[in-house]
C-alpha cells in the first residue's frame, strides 16, 4: 500500500493546525479557505455567521500549492512525526496591503503584525484538516488544552471564570486587572501568549516564571489556573481581542478581560479602541467581556487606580503601568519601582532569558 504524500508544517504552521485539531479556534475546523477567509477579513463572520476576527491561512510557495492540486489528501508532517492530514480544497492569493488595512488598520510593514502577513509565503490551501496528536517535539511550557481546562473547572466547581490574555510578565497593573476580576467570578484562568513574538518582547519562559511567582506568592492558588497558549501573537489591536476572547470561550471561559490597548503595539491603536470593537458583538460572542480601563499608579492615592476611581487621571503626579515601561527599565539592568513590578517577580527572573532576539 502506497503511502499518502507529507507536506512538512513549520513551527507555526503546526501549532494553528494544533490550535483548530484542539478545538481552541472553534468553529473553524480547518485552514480557511477563500470565502473564509473574505468573509472574515471584510465582516469578522465566517460565512454561516459566527463571529471570528481574524484570518487562519496555510501558506505555500507555488510549486508546492501546484503539487497538491493533484492531491485528494496529503498527510501533515512536523519534527519528523506525522500530526495530522489535509484534505485541501482551495488555492487562493489575495491583494495583501487592502487585506491588512483591514485587518490591522494599516498596511505599514513597520507594523509587526503586517511584516509577518506579507512574508507569507505566496499561496494560501484551505481545507479541513484531521488533528491526530500533538508532537513531542513541540516544546510549550505548561500548556493546558480546551477540554483539560474545561474539566479542571468543572472539578473545582467554578461555573464563572475569567480568562487573562498577557505576553508580558506580571506587573501591579494587571494584577490589579486579575483581582478585580477575581471579585466577580469564581476562577480566574491567567493564560499567557507563548507563540511566535517580535524581537523584543519577553521570552516565554520570563513571562510563566513571573507568573508561577505571582500566582504562588500573591494570588489565591485554588483561585486561579495557569496555563500558556501557543499561537502567534498577531498585534491586530481590537480585531485580535475579539480573537482572544473567542479562544478563552472555547477553553471554558464564561468572561474575558480586555484592558488598555489590548494586543496593541506600538501607537497603532487607541487605548480603549478593543472596548469599542468588542461592544458590536455582545450576546454573540458566547462570552462577557470584562471591559476594564487603566490602571495606572497615582502616588495621592497611592495605589494603583483608574480614571473612575481617581481624580488625578492625567495630572504630572500619575504613573502610567505598561509592559513596554516595564521591558524598558528590565532591558537596561534597572529594578522597577515596586510599587510598579513586586521585587518577588524580578527576583524570580534572576537567570532567565527576559528578552527574545532577533
Amino acid at each position: 500500500m502506497t503511502a499518502d504524500p507529507v507536506l512538512t508544517l513549520t513551527r507555526d504552521q503546526y501549532l494553528e493546525l494544533e490550535k483548530i485539531g484542539l478545538g481552541a479556534f472553534a468553529p473553524l475546523t480547518g485552514f480557511m479557505t477563500e470565502a473564509e477567509f473574505l468573509s472574515v477579513v471584510a465582516t469578522m463572520r465566517l460565512p454561516g455567521g459566527a463571529v471570528f476576527s481574524l484570518p487562519v491561512v496555510l501558506d505555500v510557495d507555488a510549486e508546492t500549492a501546484a503539487w497538491l492540486q493533484a492531491l485528494p489528501v496529503v498527510d501533515l508532517q512536523y519534527g519528523g512525526e506525522r500530526v495530522g492530514r489535509l484534505t485541501p480544497r482551495d488555492y487562493f492569493r489575495c491583494d495583501r496591503p487592502a487585506v491588512a488595512r483591514q485587518v490591522f488598520g494599516t498596511d505599514d510593514p513597520a507594523h509587526p503584525g503586517v511584516s509577518y502577513f506579507f512574508g507569507l509565503q505566496a499561496v494560501f490551501v484551505g481545507g479541513a484538516v484531521e488533528f491526530t496528536g500533538r508532537s513531542a517535539r513541540r516544546e510549550i511550557p505548561d500548556e493546558l488544552t480546551p477540554r483539560e481546562t474545561r474539566d479542571l473547572f468543572q472539578a473545582r466547581g467554578w461555573t464563572t471564570v475569567a480568562g487573562f490574555q498577557t505576553r508580558n510578565v506580571p506587573h501591579r497593573a494587571h494584577e490589579y486587572l486579575q483581582r478585580v476580576a477575581l471579585e466577580h467570578v469564581d476562577g480566574l484562568f491567567i493564560q499567557p501568549l507563548v507563540g511566535r513574538k517580535r524581537a523584543g518582547d519577553y521570552t516565554p519562559d520570563a513571562v510563566m516564571t513571573g507568573y508561577r511567582a505571582l500566582v504562588g506568592q500573591f494570588l489565591p492558588a485554588d483561585r486561579v489556573v495557569l496555563g500558556s497558549l501557543s499561537t502567534l501573537m498577531r498585534y491586530a489591536g481590537p480585531r485580535e481581542a475579539v480573537f482572544h476572547a473567542i479562544i478563552r470561550r472555547n477553553y471554558g471561559c464564561t468572561h474575558f478581560i480586555v484592558g488598555r490597548d489590548h494586543a496593541g503595539v506600538g501607537s497603532w491603536y487607541g487605548l480603549y479602541d478593543a472596548h469599542e470593537l468588542t461592544r458590536r458583538f455582545d450576546g454573540d460572542l458566547g462570552i462577557e467581556i470584562l471591559r476594564l480601563h487603566g490602571p495606572y499608579f497615582c502616588p495621592v492615592c497611592d495605589g494603583m487606580v483608574t480614571d473612575k476611581t481617581c481624580p488625578h487621571a492625567g495630572g504630572p503626579e500619575v504613573r502610567e503601568v505598561s509592559g513596554t515601561d516595564m521591558r524598558r527599565i528590565l532591558s537596561g539592568g534597572e529594578k522597577p519601582d515596586p510599587r510598579l513590578m513586586r521585587p518577588e517577580i524580578v527576583a524570580a527572573l534572576a537567570g532567565t532569558a527576559l528578552f527574545i532576539e532577533d
